[in-house]
């Protein structure tokens, strides 16, 4: 488990601040992808090119955004929003002044990497879109995927946005099955299911550590193995062992699973979407009936998943796992 998060400080006004940027700038974008992420940067060039360990960079002496041709294009697409986001942040002298007057050195790099990674969430994953999401599909596994696919951005980049504009006290989990090396066997171990990415909604002190093994009978890890979306009362694993009750919905995407785990005071307090209060988890039993479009009472119209046994540090959230928090 993680620490608990601090009291609000400096750091959150200045991220509010780059949202605020990130969101003017989108609003008058003509769209989202990569030329029309270039419109509003009037003499900055974009230009793709090998760069070895380096996802991307922005030389604001020559103004040109570089961006690694060599990795996965929702990488470079994420990777492009954030050396906007460097731009954006160079041209507000406010927002820099108070940046100066509050750190410096390493410090200081690392939080603008930090609220350049916030940018790029806000301009890709506009907040109207989320709360959209939110709305139709509740707090699950399914609602990131659905984030990541419409924004063309990686599960891990969709779960750190979706996780901040979620109210109520859920853990987001991107889970996928690793190899386990094992020198007692000599010929390696075999494979399991580990988190790759986690992160949780504002007030919820803990989130699962990268490379936390997911049970074979945990509903995650059975939702994979079926390919069947499962949503029922379960636990989160945490790597110590300890087991904190939850909701667990698990949606399963290709060679991953996408997974939310909704708290017990989630039942009580229900959900603010931007349209509707919903309570979550919906009431019934264990038996979920997964949606395919919003759910209804807490049952639904959609495929039945039964009980099935039971700058330039690359700015990337894979790496800097609670900074949108």
């Amino acid at each position: 488990m993680t620490d608990p998060a601090p009291p609000p400080t400096a750091l959150a006004a200045a991220k509010t601040r780059m949202r605020d940027l990130a969101a003017s700038y989108g609003a008058g974008l003509p769209g989202r992808d990569t030329h029309s992420l270039m419109h509003g940067l009037d003499g900055i060039t974009l230009t793709f090119m090998p760069m070895g360990q380096r996802d991307g960079a922005y030389d604001p002496e020559h103004r040109v955004i570089l961006i690694n041709s060599q990795v996965r294009p929702e990488r470079q697409r994420f990777t492009l929003a954030h050396e906007i986001s460097h731009a954006l942040l160079l041209g507000d002298d406010d927002l820099l002044s108070d940046l100066h007057d509050e750190y410096e050195g390493d410090r200081l790099e690392q939080v603008i990497e930090t609220l350049c990674n916030v940018g790029a969430a806000a301009l890709l994953m506009p907040a109207e879109l989320i709360d959209d999401l939110l709305t139709r599909f509740g707090p699950t596994g399914r609602a990131l995927a659905e984030l990541a696919r419409r924004a063309d951005v990686s599960a891990t980049s969709a779960l750190y946005a979706l996780a901040e504009r979620t109210p109520s006290s859920v853990i987001y989990a991107v889970c996928a099955v690793t190899r386990q090396d094992d020198e007692s066997e000599g010929a390696g171990g075999g494979k399991e299911l580990t988190v790759r990415a986690s992160s949780a909604s504002a007030g919820v002190k803990y989130s699962l550590s990268v490379g936390t093994p997911v049970p074979d009978d945990h509903p995650a890890a059975l939702a994979l193995d079926t390919r069947l979306p499962l949503a029922q009362d379960s636990y989160v694993p945490f790597r110590s062992g300890r087991r904190m009750p939850a909701y667990v919905d698990a949606f399963p995407e290709r060679q991953r699973v996408l997974v939310s785990f909704a708290l017990p005071a989630v039942r009580s307090e229900g959900i603010r979407t931007g349209r509707k209060l919903q309570e979550w988890p919906p009431e019934g039993p264990a038996l979920a009936l997964r949606i395919s479009g919003s759910w209804i009472g807490g049952h639904s119209r959609g495929t039945l998943a039964g009980e099935l046994g039971g700058h330039y540090r690359h700015g990337h959230p894979e790496r800097h796992p609670r900074q949108f928090q």
